[in-house]
């Protein structure tokens, strides 16, 4: 039965699980769509640490902050195919990574962001119950005198009527 795996893949897979902090076994098989039970056979088989290579501190592509995803783009700007994919091994992401980071940075200055826009819609909402709130509260203070007028005149008809 031959491996479906390369060498070279179950090398970085194996550096990436050693170095992997406080992350789970299973969760950096997740990360590289391998079966957690094959991972562990290679770690049992095979160990980075041996041949003497210090494990990298590697981070999940949703941990990188926004001015190391610009930097990362500016790095592996105009690169050819086969440069940018040995660029993204070596950093542990994909270069769909790339592609989405780069579209989330040019959507940031063509519109505004949902959160702006929410934000707006909800100061609409607000001023438009301020309004209401004004309005209503005008409408129960004269409903107020009104009555308080009322009992008045009644007050005054009792007393000529007596």
């Amino acid at each position: 039965m031959t491996s479906k795996h390369s060498v070279a893949f179950i090398e970085q897979a194996l550096v990436k699980v050693f170095s992997r902090g406080d992350r789970t076994i299973e969760s950096v098989a997740d990360d590289l769509n391998v079966n957690h039970h094959t991972l562990r056979y290679w770690m049992k088989n095979k160990s980075v640490r041996d041949g003497g290579a210090k494990p990298v501190q590697e981070k999940r592509p949703q941990d990188w902050t926004a001015e190391e995803q610009l930097t990362a783009l500016q790095e592996t700007h105009g690169l050819s195919d086969e440069a940018l994919q040995a660029w993204c091994r070596e950093h542990g992401i994909f270069a769909h990574h790339l592609n989405s980071w780069k579209a989330a940075f040019c959507a940031q200055g063509k519109e505004p962001s949902a959160g702006a826009r929410e934000m707006r819609t909800l100061k609409d909402e607000n001023a438009k119950l301020k309004r209401d709130l004004d309005r209503k509260e005008k409408a129960l203070a004269e409903a107020a005198a009104l009555l308080v007028l009322q009992k008045k005149f009644r007050a005054l008809w009792e007393d000529e009527e007596k």
